[in-house]
């Protein structure tokens, strides 16, 4: 598992952080978890991360504003990880605004699995 690729799971629910979990264990990745907003940068700036699967309606910071701080980081390894978000009310939002955040793609909850695991192989492979 030495040379597997590193998700960071930002999920206030842990019955959906523990099923992706699950699911991307399977998938040979490692996993790791923010409970709220205030813990994604310090996650982030902790270790090596090549996702993050960021749900936009968590506490203390939204994933909306997480994603912006992520982009605005002065690390430019850290500024360019690919953000999924998930989301169970994505019509709140517009592609544009998720573009405007600087999300890199989103999914909709209920989250479909399999799309789940095709949209992070296509960004971490």
């Amino acid at each position: 598992m030495a040379d597997s690729k590193t998700i960071l799971i930002a999920e206030d629910s842990s019955v959906i952080l523990n099923l992706t979990k699950k699911i991307l264990e399977l998938q040979q990745y490692r996993i790791v978890s923010a409970k709220n907003g205030g813990e994604v940068i310090k996650q982030i700036e902790s270790q090596p991360i090549d996702c993050v699967l960021m749900d936009i309606n968590i506490p203390v910071k939204d994933g909306m504003e997480c994603t912006r701080e992520i982009r605005r980081h002065p690390d430019a390894r850290i500024a360019q990880i690919p953000i999924i978000a998930i989301t169970g009310n994505a019509n709140n939002y517009s592609m544009e605004q998720f573009r405007e955040a600087g999300v890199t793609d989103y999914l909709p909850k209920p989250l479909d699995f399999d799309a789940l695991v095709r949209v992070v192989k296509q960004y971490v492979g």
